[in-house]
């Protein structure tokens, strides 16, 4: 028997370089990344806030929290989805990003909602 969840947020993401933006001789490479969030639980929970774990090619680590995304605390019911895009600018032309959503259920359950890491890379640097 497949038992239902109460608590299922899937988060996948979609990253774009933005040459114009970067400045690869100083060691800025910009890029943005389209995040979509969908709610596959049996109820309602709306996005709280952040957290990004950002490491360069290098291993160096930058973190951020903050409420919302991109100035918003979406709710989403069962079924729907979100989607956002924002950027971020590290100082090697490959990268990765992961980290978390703090949502709250509608019966006021607060939980994690795990952002997979995924990776941020010039075109033609990684085959």
């Amino acid at each position: 028997m497949i038992r239902e969840k109460r608590y299922d947020i899937a988060v996948s993401a979609a990253t774009r370089y933005l040459a114009e933006q970067s400045d690869e001789g100083a060691g800025r490479y910009v890029f943005a990344y389209t995040i979509t969030i969908h709610n596959r639980g049996s109820v309602s929970a709306q996005l709280l806030s952040r957290h990004w774990v950002i490491t360069d090619a290098q291993g160096l680590v930058q973190e951020v929290r903050g409420e919302g995304v991109v100035g918003a605390q979406p709710m989403l019911r069962p079924g729907e989805s979100y989607e956002y895009t924002s950027g971020t600018s590290i100082g090697t032309p490959v990268g990765t990003m992961h980290g978390e959503y703090l949502m709250v259920a509608e019966d006021g359950t607060r939980f994690d909602a795990p952002i997979p890491r995924f990776t941020l890379s010039v075109p033609r640097v990684l085959h």
